[in-house]
């Protein structure tokens, strides 16, 4: 009778967390915009209203948000970010380019002088700035095509994170409220970010700065602008003076890989003593500054021991598949040589069967966070955790063994 119950218990847990996969999926999965024009427009007014509230001129507001439309490419990108939709293999891959390399160095050499000035003022190098560049707009050359007040619009009214988009636009009618910019200049990416360093509006306000000495902030004309302002920016995230990102790492054999995470630091000595070495086969430095280890491509991949400037760029972009390429294409602009072990090809997942896997595993007592389609710390840890109980190299990184284990296809 007991093994019986057991039965129905699980088939049960099993149907609800179907059940739930299909609630969440059709919360996530709609590609297009899902509202009315009427809707959308209520909305606006609700945005003017809250903008008027917040300080802005109703002139302003009126005048800006007049002639928005919603666009539903915003939405498709929204849903489908390449941080966290791709494997790590074909994200560097796609960034780390002879070119890309290339090309910031040249730059690098070019403002020289300048960046120097910038180190001395805000203590971040200046291969990360230009590396910072290439990976935002490709050094200018892609600053963006969308209206930013039709970019943020539709997002403040599309409804996943639309508390957060509603301050945005309020933030870029500060911008054209006080002078600084009419809406026609104001062009971006599908998230609203504009310049050579795609700064959001709050971030504008708060950290651009007039880097040519010309008195005036354009972070879409002047580079120097541009970098200068994520210099600033770098700063404020608690980007420490002297110190690099992180370092390419090698490992032992037989290495207990569930103490790798970004959520798993510990003292450089320490990751000594586990045997980690640097890629020319040297212990690990003997210094107390605290560390994590990365295995972005899982164990057959290339291993990294990431600091506090990682971090740094983690709270500019949360992706640690983008903060691994700008330290990495940082060390390629400052003359580094490339990884010693190249990125492993992975399973290409879509946020549909990442959210199928952080269902399956809650249901199966790993806490993998909020089921959201997005592989973060807490999904990696529930992954690693379930690895580690089923006799799988505990990893934490997303095999064709475990989906097919969790029968996610």
């Amino acid at each position: 009778m007991l093994a019986i119950l057991r039965n129905i218990a699980s088939k049960a847990r099993s149907h609800a967390s179907s059940i739930a996969a299909m609630l969440s999926l059709a919360s996530i999965a709609v590609p297009t915009v899902a509202f009315s024009q009427a809707t959308f427009e209520s909305c606006i007014a609700r945005l003017k209203a809250r903008a008027v509230e917040d300080g802005i001129r109703a002139a302003t507001a009126d005048r800006v948000l007049a002639d928005v439309r919603q666009v539903e490419r915003v939405i498709r990108e929204d849903r489908n970010q390449p941080e966290f939709v791709t494997t790590f293999a074909d994200y560097f891959e796609r960034r780390v380019t002879p070119e890309r390399i290339e090309m910031g160095r040249r730059l690098f050499a070019e403002y020289r002088d300048g960046l120097r000035e910038l180190t001395s003022r805000y203590g971040v190098p200046g291969q990360y700035l230009v590396a910072l560049w290439g990976l935002e707009t490709n050094y200018g050359r892609m600053l963006g095509d969308v209206p930013v007040f039709d970019s943020l619009a539709t997002l403040a009214c599309d409804g996943r994170r639309a508390e957060y988009f509603s301050v945005a636009l309020v933030d870029a009618l500060k911008i054209v409220d006080r002078g600084d910019m009419e809406p026609a200049r104001m062009m971006g990416s599908w998230a609203g970010a504009m310049g050579h360093t795609q700064f959001m509006p709050a971030a504008y306000l708060a950290y651009a700065v007039d880097g040519d000495g010309d008195g005036r902030i354009d972070l879409s004309s002047s580079p120097l602008d541009a970098l200068a302002s994520a210099a600033n920016y770098l700063r404020t995230l608690r980007w420490e003076r002297g110190i690099r990102w992180g370092r390419e790492v090698q490992l032992p054999e037989a290495f207990d890989y569930s103490v790798a995470g970004l959520a798993r630091s510990r003292p450089l000595p320490e990751w000594r003593m586990l045997g980690l070495r640097d890629v020319d086969g040297r212990p690990l430095a003997d210094v107390d500054l605290e560390a994590a280890l990365l295995v972005p491509s899982g164990h057959e991949g290339p291993a990294f021991v990431v600091y506090e400037n990682f971090r740094a760029l983690m709270r500019w972009n949360r992706s640690e598949h983008f903060a691994l390429v700008v330290g990495h294409l940082a060390d390629r602009i400052a003359g580094a040589a490339g990884l010693r072990s190249p990125p492993a090809d992975g399973i290409a997942v879509t946020r549909d069967q990442l959210l199928r896997l952080q269902l399956e595993l809650s249901s199966l007592g790993y806490d993998s966070g909020a089921a959201d389609g997005i592989p973060g710390p807490a999904t990696r840890a529930a992954i690693r955790d379930y690895q580690r109980d089923h006799g799988l190299i505990p990893d934490g990184h997303l095999h064709a063994e475990l989906l097919e284990a969790l029968g996610i296809d």
